[in-house]
C-alpha cells in the first residue's frame, strides 16, 4: 500500500490533484481541507496517502495532515458512508469541528453536508463517539521546488461547480451555490470556499 508520496504538484482541479514523484505522475482526490492548503503547481508537497483498491478501480486519496486522513479512514468504516461521502465531511467540516459535533451529538450540522440525511447524521454520531481518532495538531509539509509548467485552468466558476458536485452536492444545487457568489477576480479555490461557509449557514 501507499501511505506517503512527496513530489512536485503538477496540476489541481479541485477535488483532484496530479503529482510527480520522481518522474511518475500520482492522481489523487483530496478534500478540500487539504486542497486549499496546496502549494501553487510548480511546488513541491507531501500527502499521507490512502488507497482504495476495487475490482473496477485503484483510487488514491491524499491529506497534508495525519489527523485528516486518520478521520477518512474512521469515517468509511461506518456503514453506510463510502470514500466520496467521506471526502464530503472533511470538505466541509475541519476534524475538529467534527469531533466537536460528535461529542456534543450535534447532526444538525450533520446534515448540511453533501450526501449526509438525518439517518446518516444519527448514525455518524452513534457509530464514531467511541472511534474518533486522535489529532496530529494540523502540521502540514510543504517545500519549495521549481521547473514546472502551469496548466492553463479552465473557468473558476464551472471549475468550482464541478468540484463540488465530485463532493456529493447534487449539480442544481452546485451551480445556485456558485452562482450566487460574485466571481470577479476569485479563483475556483476561492469560490468553493465560499461556497461551502454559506452552505454552512443556511
Amino acid at each position: 500500500m501507499i501511505g506517503f508520496l512527496r513530489g512536485v504538484l503538477v496540476a489541481k482541479k479541485a477535488p483532484s490533484l496530479l503529482l510527480d514523484v520522481h518522474g511518475v505522475g500520482y492522481e489523487i482526490d483530496a478534500p478540500m481541507s487539504t486542497f486549499f492548503k496546496l502549494p501553487v503547481v510548480g511546488e513541491e508537497v507531501s500527502l499521507h496517502t490512502h488507497m482504495a483498491v476495487r475490482e473496477d478501480a485503484h483510487t488514491l486519496y491524499g491529506f497534508l495532515t495525519e489527523s485528516e486522513r486518520a478521520l477518512f479512514r474512521s469515517l468509511i468504516k461506518v456503514s453506510g458512508v463510502g470514500a466520496k461521502l467521506a471526502l464530503g465531511v472533511l470538505s466541509g467540516l475541519s476534524v475538529d469541528e467534527f469531533h466537536r459535533c460528535i461529542q456534543s451529538g450535534n447532526t444538525a450540522v450533520l446534515v448540511k453536508l453533501p450526501g449526509i440525511g438525518k439517518k446518516t447524521a444519527e448514525r455518524l454520531v452513534i457509530e464514531m463517539r467511541d472511534r474518533l481518532p486522535e489529532t496530529d495538531g494540523g502540521s502540514v509539509v510543504v517545500t519549495g521546488a521549481g521547473g514546472v509548467s502551469v496548466l492553463r485552468e479552465d473557468s473558476p466558476v464551472a471549475d468550482a461547480v464541478s468540484a463540488l458536485v465530485s463532493l456529493g452536492f447534487r449539480p442544481q444545487d452546485a451551480n445556485a451555490m456558485v452562482r450566487g457568489i460574485p466571481a470577479e477576480g476569485k479563483s475556483s479555490e476561492d469560490l468553493i470556499r465560499l461556497a461551502l461557509q454559506g452552505a454552512g449557514k443556511r
